[in-house]
């Protein structure tokens, strides 16, 4: 290093000299933390004994800004821009293909030059605040000239003034003003916050004053942002506010380390500090300003939690306590089973058609769609959808629980109750299913003569389509497993959505159809459809799902298709009326077996992939999944009863929401 700053000491390329310097420090792994830090101290100890090369660094970082616009390394980088969600998703996109061009007008591009390897975040972040802070002590910033000094707080300062306009504007959005009516009633913080920052001025004697109340301003500001957020669970939020709120948040924060930093005029040590977690801040926005993951996450978290809340409010209902509830849940899966016998029925028949394969996907999809829509709307159950929404009861739960041991066993209750409720399900869809199925068949074959289900149909439908092992069955079940986690987050959106946009009382204010219904009737119609437009779109949408999947597969040439446990037993049955009652004991062994699996897989990737997006959504990692997992096996060896039958009581002190 000490050769690098002798090779530049006339300060003609201070550019080259800090890309050199960085590359110096540079280690070869980026999870190489010592050499990082070693190289960092050795860089310190040489200026330390070198006031010459000290000044020569100085004067070059001085240079870089003043000579390069640096506003928009200050105020853009690492802060999304106003384009909007999906403008910004493709440009990351297409930068990542091919990268941006490089206009060395700008310090943000050069910034890029210097830091341009992608993991440079992971070093720069591992070395230790103090070891930076010992570095830029070294410097002596405090023995620049006062034109310097004027210049750098005019760079910060105007940074800032361009963060406050954005953020002013931001605060007049249309979209925040409906999520937060209050902001009407006084003055704006985010328009305050603007006037006090024009007004800043590094000599005056209220300085520090001064920039306090800006920290107020900006505490207010966010306030409103939490609030906005914290009300979205009651009134909803869309892509385009979550994508606002986050910018605003992301400018609040820029604009407190810009504060921090202009402090370094009156205080050096605020300074270095505020310097040092910038730097740190703008090597990770650089390292991440393609990165379309990380962007999805950030903007996508609070609508995935407001989803995902929906649907935890929702599998309250499907979780029983006491054995009323336990048996009202199975008798609305009876329901559920002869309606599910009877799209069956409706599938078969179509399938006799021998319809182009587009042509037949669009009629099974509309068979499923609306017949899942119907046994909603009949207040029946379908025990594969109550896992995409239990599981985000049980996420919910688990956040409350903090690895608390009281709140584990509240945790471990509630597991049980979802598995006994889940099979009080499913014994009510396949129990209904299978005999409705085999009236249907019988019926048909007493009034036509001949069987509904023909024997060669029947034994690929008993055998070929659902034998775990030769058919692709179970595949075809994890298929259908992610259609039910779909379904769940569809319904969940919609729920969100209708919430958000007041779809009731828009409904209510139309004129032609108070005209057709009357007023008290589309009062009702308006309050059901806002109360049950999620369920319904999950219905139907997951019917789609179902419906369209096999078409899928022949139009693209692979295998997909599904399997589902309550439409499997429904074509057992039809199967065993047309085989006329004579399958050994072997087969009916095998066809139970193979539903059974069916459902597992079914239920299991449909909880698997719900629970895991509603404990991502709530930025949940849970340490204490074994202990959990060894309490649930203690239960099921203690109490396995627990686990298949409700109590006649309810056992949590506080009520879960009950199915209805």
């Amino acid at each position: 290093m000490q050769t690098i700053l002798e090779k530049y000491a006339q300060l003609e390329k201070p550019f080259d000299l800090i890309v050199d310097l960085v590359e110096a420090i540079r280690p070869k792994h980026a999870q190489d933390k010592h050499s990082a830090v070693n190289a960092i101290i050795a860089l310190t100890h040489l200026l330390g004994q070198s006031s010459q090369h000290a000044s020569l660094l100085r004067n070059a970082l001085f240079t870089l800004f003043n000579a390069h616009s640096s506003t928009s390394l200050l105020a853009d980088l690492g802060i999304q821009p106003h384009t909007g969600f999906f403008s910004e998703m493709k440009r990351r996109i297409a930068h990542k293909i091919l990268p941006a061009a490089i206009n060395t007008k700008y310090l943000k591009d050069l910034f890029a030059l210097i830091f341009h390897e992608t993991d440079d975040e992971i070093w720069v972040q591992a070395i230790p605040d103090e070891v930076w802070a010992n570095l830029l002590h070294t410097l002596q910033f405090q023995t620049v000239a006062s034109t310097q000094t004027h210049a750098g707080f005019a760079i910060c300062k105007e940074a800032l003034e361009v963060l406050a306009y954005r953020l002013a504007a931001s605060g007049l959005e249309q979209e925040l003003h409906s999520a937060y009516p209050d902001l009407g009633d006084y003055d704006s913080p985010f328009i305050s916050q603007h006037k006090e920052i024009a007004e800043l001025a590094v000599t005056a004697s209220d300085y520090a004053e001064q920039v306090n109340q800006i920290q107020v301003m900006l505490d207010q500001c966010q306030q409103v942002i939490v609030k906005i957020r914290r009300n979205s669970a009651q009134t909803g939020t869309s892509i385009r506010l979550t994508f606002l709120l986050q910018i605003m948040s992301q400018q609040i924060a820029r604009m407190r380390l810009l504060l921090e930093l202009l402090k370094g005029f009156q205080q050096v040590d605020a300074s270095v500090e505020a310097s040092v977690r910038l730097l740190k801040t703008l090597v990770s926005a650089e390292c991440h300003k393609n990165d379309v993951a990380q962007y999805w996450r950030e903007n996508v978290e609070i609508l995935a939690l407001r989803v995902t809340e929906n649907a935890s409010r929702t599998g309250e209902h499907y979780i029983t306590q006491n054995r009323a509830e336990y048996f009202a849940l199975m008798r609305s899966a009876m329901g559920a089973g002869v309606m599910i016998a009877l799209m069956a029925m409706v599938k078969i028949m179509v399938s006799h058609l021998h319809l182009a394969p587009l042509t037949e996907a669009i009629i099974y999809s509309l068979n499923y769609g609306i017949g899942f829509m119907l046994i909603h709307i009949l207040h029946f159950t379908v025990a594969t959808k109550q896992p995409a929404m239990t599981a985000a009861a049980i996420a919910a739960s688990i956040d409350e629980s903090d690895g608390k041991s009281a709140s584990l066993d509240k945790l471990v209750t509630l597991i049980a109750q979802t598995i006994r409720s889940q099979v009080a399900a499913i014994f009510g869809n396949v129990s209904v299913a299978i005999p409705t199925a085999m009236a249907i068949a019988y019926g048909i074959f007493i009034l036509t003569g001949q069987h509904f289900v023909g024997q060669e149909k029947a034994h690929h439908l008993i055998y070929s389509d659902i034998h775990p092992l030769y058919s692709g069955a179970l595949m075809y079940a994890a298929i259908a497993g992610v259609c039910l986690f779909l379904s769940g987050q569809i319904a969940g959106y919609h729920d969100n959505i209708a919430v958000y946009n007041k779809m009731g009382q828009r409904l209510k204010a139309l004129s032609w159809m108070q005209a057709i219904l009357g007023v008290n009737r589309l009062n009702k119609v308006a309050d059901y459809i806002e109360n049950n437009l999620g369920a319904l779109a999950g219905n139907f949408y997951f019917g789609c799902l179902l419906g369209g999947m096999a078409g899928l597969g022949v139009l693209l040439g692979v295998p997909i298709d599904i399997r589902h446990i309550a439409f499997s037993s429904a074509f057992v049955g039809f199967s065993i009326v047309g085989l006329d009652f004579n399958l050994t004991f072997n087969m009916l062994l095998l066809a139970f077996i193979s539903i059974l699996l069916i459902g597992i897989v079914n239920l299991g990737v449909s909880f698997g992939l719900a629970l895991y997006v509603a404990m991502r959504s709530r930025k949940l990692t849970f340490a204490q999944w074994p202990g959990l997992i060894y309490l649930v096996l203690s239960r099921l060896n203690h109490q396995p009863g627990e686990f298949m039958l409700a109590p006649k009581h309810n056992q949590l002190d506080e009520p879960v929401a009950t199915h209805h």
